[in-house]
């Protein structure tokens, strides 16, 4: 592979896992609200899905790239409807303050990414446009999905970071907060949807 592909392969791995998506938004909401420590079980989940769905995407990719339309023209309804659970639910939420026993689950994080057509549409897109003109062999295209994936798990922890350094201002200001980030998520249903 070309040295120039692969820096536009990074770009725009860099460029998708840090902008604003639904595992994003909920990591930075949920660190807000709860804490790293409560908040901690919803962002393994979250890292795990991560990894899980790109190595999906790496056998769709690999077998049944055929199939791709259908499955993810259901996926992009159901995703499109949990996201706007999602941007429902975090704009009526309040901050969890005290010693509330509460906390976000791994389930949670989990399942978010599977119905998260963003990061299936950034694993397929990455490797189809980027990676199969080069090489089609299964450990390649996982390799590539399971780099992906740690990119992802990065730009998700840097959102969790910017979360705890606004964790005393999100208290005082959390209804502002939640529904600019209510709002993030409505786009991210548009830009489905569309």
């Amino acid at each position: 592979m070309p040295f120039n592909i692969l820096i536009s392969f990074l770009i725009y791995c860099v460029i998708n896992a840090f902008t604003p998506g639904p595992g994003n938004i909920l990591a930075l909401n949920t660190v807000a609200n709860y804490g790293w420590k409560k908040g901690r079980p919803l962002f393994f989940g979250i890292f795990a899905g991560y990894y899980s769905v790109q190595i999906i995407c790496a056998l769709i990719v690999y077998g049944v790239s055929t199939f791709l339309p259908s499955v993810l023209g259901i996926m992009k309804y159901i995703g499109a409807a949990y996201i706007l659970w999602l941007a429902i639910h975090i704009a009526i939420s309040k901050p969890e303050i005290g010693s509330s026993d509460k906390s976000a689950s791994f389930m949670k994080g989990f399942m978010l990414q599977f119905v998260n057509v963003k990061i299936y549409l950034f694993g397929v897109t990455a490797l189809t446009g980027y990676i199969t003109d080069y090489s089609t062999a299964f450990g390649i295209l996982l390799l590539f999905e399971l780099f992906i994936a740690t990119i992802g798990s990065v730009a998700t922890l840097t959102w969790i970071g910017m979360g705890m350094l606004i964790q005393s201002f999100y208290i005082k200001h959390f209804r502002i907060i939640n529904i600019i980030l209510s709002l993030s998520l409505l786009e991210c249903v548009y830009s489905i949807l569309k």
